[in-house]
């Protein structure tokens, strides 16, 4: 207990950029001891670079960060930076050199312990303690469970780190950050490119966890077994904003935001009407002041249409003022369109696309598939099984080698990954693109779903974040109507909170499904039947 009082991780009025690009401003933010806070927020909003900026991997331009933990600290970064030419064991060793110092130093001591004297018997004291507290004796243990854990138990320790895939590389980083067992451990999206039973070791091992754990991840499933503290960045204010009680404390913190925001926009409505009726009739009493007989004359009669003059020109301020400033409603919930009034749905058979001995290359063989209206379809299977590729074909992007592609709806399709170079177009135009009319006419109808800010408008599709372009492409899917809906890795770049609003805009959608998802809780809840493929094997 002594030890853990002495920890302290706080960050104060930090602010950093990039050229100029700001990207945090004036954030400020406790982690107390033992918390396991989850860091969630659009890509590109800055949540590495926090991680980064409290590893001290980079500085601040102001404010400071306090980071003081006697049993250590070790960063997984997103970007990993392990020598191609080194072995495993060499960086299983590389990740233990504290410990493996302060074995040299013990033994070192040992040696000299016949002749000690009381300081160098206090200090071989010291050394053992430090050792103890850090888990040495067990850091060998440690290794083998981690790697086993994180599904690499049967990697020879001679191998060439260069030699192994990017999976392997990233659980092999995150299991020697593991295995040194530090105090504090900040994680770059540590579930990347784990299986279900990798991930749920690494959440029961970071339940069990005895220092502080700080973790960047998009997992909901992660946050929800994991996090007791959510930090937001958010991009937009470039801030952080700090949730208790975990994922559900988060969710339902939001969603009090959302009915206060609703309450505050029919206050200001209702506010509105009462402002304009008293306009009205105030102006209506000010018009009848020449016509009523009995309202006398002289000094009298101008201090009352003075006195109603004054009434008149407050409520007209107080109208203008309430037009000057009005409260937005919060967004309507995500919705996708559908027009089930099409030939295709129509016809007796229902079928919307139909692949009959589709063939790509050596990657994917497709002997029959049908998808009829209404139908939902998870797709599953290893990496290189032909996910991807059996999308692309369905949702026409590609086309077959061989075989006979028949499609006879709407397809909305949604690729995995984000264009390799991006439009130089403004935001709107490129959301607009394809559609009749001025790309002005649709700034109303973008705005409403509630993924942009109208300053977003105008700013170049090259210059918006992978979370903001993934945004774009949803909305372009949201507004378009589709019979068919055929989504590759629709989480991917989003974050959580946006992922449940797209899942309940799933639920609610009326039309066909073909979705291929490595979230855990989106295929948790994605109710339909599943598709493996396996490379080499048609389906």
């Amino acid at each position: 207990m002594r030890e853990r009082a002495r920890t302290q991780l706080t960050v104060k009025d930090v602010s950093k950029a990039y050229g100029d690009r700001s990207v945090l401003e004036d954030v400020s933010l406790t982690v107390r001891p033992g918390e396991r806070a989850g860091v969630i927020g659009d890509n590109g909003s800055g949540k590495s670079t926090l991680l980064r900026l409290i590893a001290g991997a980079e500085r601040p331009d102001e404010g400071g960060i306090t980071v003081r933990f006697p049993g250590g600290t070790g960063l997984l970064p997103q970007v990993l930076d392990l020598d191609p030419a080194a072995t495993v064991q060499d960086a299983v060793d590389a990740s233990l050199v504290e410990l493996r110092e302060l074995q040299r130093r013990i033994r070192e001591a040992e040696a000299r312990l016949a002749a000690a004297s009381a300081t160098e018997l206090a200090e071989y004291g010291e050394l053992l303690h430090a050792f103890e507290e850090r888990g040495g004796y067990e850091a060998d243990a440690r290794v083998d469970a981690a790697l086993h854990g994180l599904g690499l138990g049967r990697l020879s320790r001679d191998r060439p780190v260069g030699s192994l895939s990017g999976g392997e590389q990233s659980r092999l980083a995150l299991a020697c950050v593991l295995a040194a067992a530090p105090e504090l451990l900040l994680l770059d999206e540590p579930t990347n490119h784990l299986d279900r039973e990798a991930a749920h070791w690494l959440e029961e091992h970071l339940r069990a966890h005895r220092g502080t754990v700080v973790a960047v991840t998009h997992d909901r499933e992660f946050l929800d077994r994991v996090a007791t503290t959510i930090l937001e960045v958010d991009r937009d204010r470039r801030t952080v904003t700090r949730y208790g009680d975990g994922w559900t404390g988060y969710r339902a913190a939001r969603a009090a935001a959302r009915r206060r925001r609703a309450q505050e926009h029919q206050e200001w409505l209702d506010e509105l009407a009462r402002a304009e009726e008293l306009v009205a009739a105030a102006g209506q009493r000010l018009s009848g002041t020449g016509k009523d007989p009995h309202q006398g004359f002289g000094k009298h009669r101008r201090s009352h249409e003075a006195k109603l003059s004054g009434q008149v020109r407050a409520a007209r301020q107080r109208l203008e003022r309430l037009r000057r400033e009005p409260v937005p409603a919060p967004p309507e919930p995500l919705a996708f369109r559908v027009d089930l009034a099409t030939a295709a749905a129509r016809e007796a058979d229902g079928v919307l696309a139909e692949l009959d001995g589709v063939a790509v290359g050596e990657r994917l063989r497709v002997e029959g598939l049908t998808v009829k209206a209404g139908e939902r379809l998870l797709v599953t299977g290893p990496n290189g099984a032909g996910k991807s590729t059996l999308l692309r074909v369905l949702a026409g992007d590609l086309e077959p080698d061989g075989g006979a592609v028949r499609r006879r709806a709407r397809i909305g399709y949604l690729p995995q990954e984000l264009p390799a170079v991006p439009s130089g177009r403004p935001l709107l135009s490129e959301y607009a693109a394809g559609r009749a009319g001025p790309a002005q006419e649709y700034s109303a109808e973008l705005l409403a779903l509630g993924l942009f800010r109208e300053e977003d408008l105008t700013v170049p599709v090259a210059a918006l974040s992978a979370g903001q372009r993934r945004r774009l492409q949803l909305a372009r899917l949201f507004c378009r109507p589709a019979d068919l809906l055929v989504l590759d890795e629709p989480t991917n770049h989003v974050t959580p909170a946006l992922v449940e609003e797209l899942e309940a805009a799933l639920a609610a959608y009326p039309g066909a499904v073909v979705v291929v998802s490595h979230d855990r809780r989106f295929r948790a809840a994605f109710r339909a039947p599943r598709l493996e493929l396996r490379a080499g094997r048609p389906c």
